[in-house]
């Protein structure tokens, strides 16, 4: 299986969304992509490009420094580590269920139950919201939880799955 680099590849992952900010000061809008290893290899539209969190802290920090009003698009990746990627593989294509007390860290589940709390925090509605997972369980749990709140909302209950073309960057694991 993969294993992580360490602190140099979060060392290089926070240079690059320095970097990636920066270029974006100008811009207003932009997208984000949170997944532990996919990078999307084209912007989702015309308006916006990606940025990507590699984990919840770095979706979190993200969204609060750029605020609701100024995201256009979320997609969310359910599985953000190994332990996830591990039970999906191991368990839950037999099972179809996910027992999250199995997982180390937290879940692109965690990410869109902060997005909504965050959301009703500051008074802003969610932008579009997407879930881009390969673990179905995981994606129907992500569509489920946001689908309900923008129901409450009175909003379209309109978070589906979704295939972005994507690269898988190699220096973050390795065999």
């Amino acid at each position: 299986m993969y294993k992580y680099y360490g602190i140099y590849q979060v060392i290089e992952n926070v240079l690059c969304k320095f970097k990636q900010l920066k270029k974006l000061h100008n811009d207003k809008m932009i997208s984000i992509y949170l997944d532990d290893l996919r990078t999307p290899i084209e912007s989702p539209s015309k308006n916006t490009k990606w940025v990507v969190a590699r984990n919840f802290e770095e979706f979190t920090d993200l969204v609060e420094k750029t605020k609701l009003d100024n995201i256009e698009i979320i997609s969310l990746d359910h599985d953000l580590d190994f332990s996830a990627t591990r039970h999906y593989v191991e368990e839950v294509k037999e099972t179809y269920i996910i027992d999250y007390s199995k997982i180390k860290e937290k879940t692109g589940l965690d990410a869109a139950k902060w997005l909504i709390e965050y959301s009703k925090s500051t008074g802003h509605s969610l932008p579009q919201c997407y879930t881009h997972s390969a673990n179905p369980i995981g994606s129907g749990h992500i569509m489920g939880y946001l689908n309900l709140y923008l129901k409450l909302c009175k909003r379209p209950e309109n978070c589906i799955r979704v295939r972005w073309d994507y690269e898988i960057n190699e220096k973050i694991f390795r065999k």
